[in-house]
């Protein structure tokens, strides 16, 4: 049985700029990534049901790097994304509530590294995110 993983921010932006900067690859590698000591050099972005996206996660000293990649299966703008990437399944809702947005993203746990570690590391990707729009 696959366990769900939740975790979410607020982010102060509009709806718009926050979806711009979820999908477009030139925003992308500039967050994806969960500590300063790594970064996303390359991402690829087909944003449409059926459509596949890859962003390239590297260690900065180059010792380790894996792509993140899968394929939407439900796009809904400024609401709802949905995608498969490997036998797991993600949602990321954005919930305009007035003058922010609120971020949850909701994933099957890996069976390799324990729930907290990946908890600890999709919410630091995700706070890089709210950074990222809040500030550019």
């Amino acid at each position: 049985m696959k366990i769900n993983i939740t975790v979410e921010t607020t982010i102060q932006a509009p709806i718009e700029k926050v979806w711009k900067y979820w999908n477009e690859p030139e925003h992308i590698t500039k967050w994806a990534f969960a500590s300063a000591d790594w970064h996303a050099p390359h991402a690829e972005n087909d944003l449409r049901v059926g459509g596949n996206f890859s962003t390239r996660m590297e260690a900065k000293d180059g010792s380790m790097g894996f792509d993140m990649a899968g394929t939407y299966t439900e796009v809904e703008e400024f609401k709802k994304i949905s995608y498969t990437f490997g036998d797991r399944k993600a949602t990321i809702q954005f919930i305009p509530e007035g003058d922010v947005v609120k971020v949850v993203e909701i994933f099957d746990a890996e069976d390799e590294n324990p729930i907290e570690m990946q908890r600890d590391g999709w919410q630091a990707i995700l706070e890089n995110f709210k950074k990222h729009v809040e500030t550019a």
